[in-house]
C-alpha cells in the first residue's frame, strides 16, 4: 500500500488523491490552488486513508466534524482483491458509513475523494485566558453557535488555567510568528493574546514540537534543540523515530524501575457532549493530571445526511479532549487501570473515545458502543473470509 502515495487532482471544491499520502503532501498540493482540505489533523505524517479509516480532527472541526464528515467517496481494496467505489448514495453507501473507525478491518482506503475550502494568506489568533472551567466551556459553546471564526481549539494547563483560541482567515498581517524552530507554539499561547501566522505555519503549528510532547525527547532543551536536532529533524517524523526505538530497546522502562516508578502510558482522544465537558475535566483532574490538555470542538453539519456506524455520536456539540503522556507512580496498579478509569468515565458522559491507542473493554461494552451487529453485518458482506483482524481484536486484543 505504501506506493498509493500521490495526489490525483485539485479541483472545484474537492481534492482526490491516494489513501496513503500523507497531508504533508496534500497541503502542498492544495494551497497553491488557494484552498486547504477542509480538516487537517495535526500532524504531518498522518495519512489520508488513515485519517478515514480512524478518526481525523483538527480546529475546523466546529464547521466541517471530523475527517470522514468531509470525504465524498471512497475506492476500497476489500480482503479478497476486488475494489469497491462508496459513497454515501451508492449501492455501498454501507461501507461508506462503515468505514470511519474500521481501522483497516474491513480494507484499505486507495483513492479518497475529500472536501476543501478555500483559505486566505494568514490567520489572526485570539488567545482568550479562563480559570473558571464551567465558565470556559459556556463561553466555548456562545462561540461555537455564534458561527463567526473559520477555527477554534483550546488548551488546559491545568485545573485553573484554561485558554480558548479563535483563529480568523485575514488577507494581511502586521507580522508573523514563525514556531517551526527556536519558538514554540504552545508557549506562545500563554504569553500572547494575539498573534499571527501564515496559513500553511498555523495548520502546521502543533507538528514541530508534536503539541508540546517533544519535552519526552528533550527537543525544548534550547542547546539540545539547536545543536542536535536543527530546524530540519524538529516534528513529529523525528518524534516517531525516536519513541519506536524507545519502546523497542525499553530505556524509559529500565530507568522506572531503578527509580522504583510504575508507569502507564495514557495516550487518548475522547469526544464528550459539551454539557458534561466540565465534568471530565474535573474528573480528569482529580485522576490524571497531565498537563497541558488539548482541547478542540467538534460540530455536526446537519445537510450530511446519514450517521457513521463504527462512531456514533448525537447531531450536537462535542469537545475532544486530547492527552498524550505518561503517568508514574510509586504504587503498582493492574495493566491499563488508569486507561480504563478514562474509558467508564466517558461512556458514563456519553462520549467515545478514538481506538488508535490502547484500549481495555470487555468485549460486549465494546460492540455496544462501535456497532457491534453492524459491523458483523458489513465484516460479512465485506471480509466473509476473514482476510483482515476484527475491530475487537485489533484495537483491544492487539492481534
Amino acid at each position: 500500500m505504501r506506493n498509493f502515495n500521490e495526489v490525483l487532482s485539485v479541483g472545484e471544491g474537492f481534492v482526490e488523491a491516494e489513501g496513503m499520502v500523507s497531508y504533508e503532501a496534500l497541503v502542498d498540493a492544495c494551497l497553491p490552488h488557494g484552498v486547504m482540505p477542509a480538516v487537517v489533523p495535526q500532524l504531518k505524517t498522518i495519512t489520508l486513508g488513515g485519517a478515514l479509516a480512524g478518526v481525523g480532527i483538527e480546529s475546523s472541526s466546529h464547521r466541517y466534524g471530523l475527517v470522514h464528515d468531509t470525504v465524498l467517496g471512497a475506492d476500497v481494496l476489500l480482503g479478497d482483491g476486488r475494489i469497491v467505489t462508496c459513497s454515501r448514495d451508492n449501492e455501498h453507501a454501507d461501507l461508506f458509513f462503515g468505514f470511519p473507525n474500521s481501522y483497516g478491518t474491513l480494507g484499505y482506503a486507495l483513492r479518497v475523494k475529500a472536501q476543501t475550502i478555500p483559505v486566505k494568506p494568514y490567520v489572526r489568533l485570539s488567545h482568550l485566558p479562563f480559570k473558571d472551567p464551567v465558565l470556559y466551556f459556556r463561553e466555548l459553546e456562545r462561540h461555537l453557535n455564534s458561527r463567526s471564526v473559520d477555527f477554534i481549539d483550546g488548551t488546559v494547563f491545568g485545573p485553573g488555567e484554561m485558554v480558548i483560541t479563535l483563529g480568523h482567515f485575514t488577507d494581511t498581517a502586521p507580522y508573523t510568528s514563525d514556531y517551526t524552530f527556536e519558538n514554540i507554539y504552545y508557549r506562545s499561547i500563554r504569553e500572547k493574546r494575539e498573534d499571527y501566522l501564515t496559513v500553511k505555519d498555523y495548520i502546521w503549528r502543533w507538528d514541530t514540537d508534536w503539541f508540546w510532547c517533544s519535552k519526552n525527547v528533550f527537543a525544548q532543551q534550547p542547546l539540545i534543540r539547536r545543536f542536535l536536532y536543527g530546524k530540519e529533524r524538529l516534528g513529529s517524523r523525528t518524534y516517531t523515530k525516536i519513541m519506536r526505538w524507545n519502546s523497542r530497546v525499553g530505556v524509559t522502562k529500565k530507568l522506572e524501575r531503578v527509580l522504583g516508578l510504575h508507569s502507564e502510558s495514557i495516550i487518548q482522544d475522547v469526544d464528550i457532549p459539551i454539557a458534561r465537558a466540565s465534568e471530565f475535566l474535573d474528573f480528569y483532574a482529580r485522576n490524571i493530571a497531565l498537563w497541558p490538555q488539548w482541547v478542540c470542538p467538534i460540530g455536526f453539519d446537519a445537510q450530511k445526511s446519514g450517521s457513521f456506524s463504527l462512531y456514533p455520536m448525537r447531531h450536537d456539540w462535542y469537545v475532544n479532549f486530547g492527552f498524550w503522556d505518561v503517568k508514574r507512580t510509586r504504587e503498582a496498579h493492574p495493566p491499563g487501570h488508569f486507561n480504563r478509569m478514562i474509558e467508564r468515565k466517558v461512556t458514563e458522559l456519553g462520549g467515545i473515545k478514538s481506538l488508535y491507542s490502547d484500549s481495555f473493554f470487555p468485549q460486549p461494552e465494546f460492540e455496544s458502543l462501535y456497532g457491534g451487529e453492524t459491523y458483523r453485518g458489513l465484516k460479512a458482506r465485506y471480509d466473509p473470509a476473514g482476510a483482515f483482524p476484527g475491530l475487537y481484536a485489533k484495537c483491544v486484543l492487539r492481534e
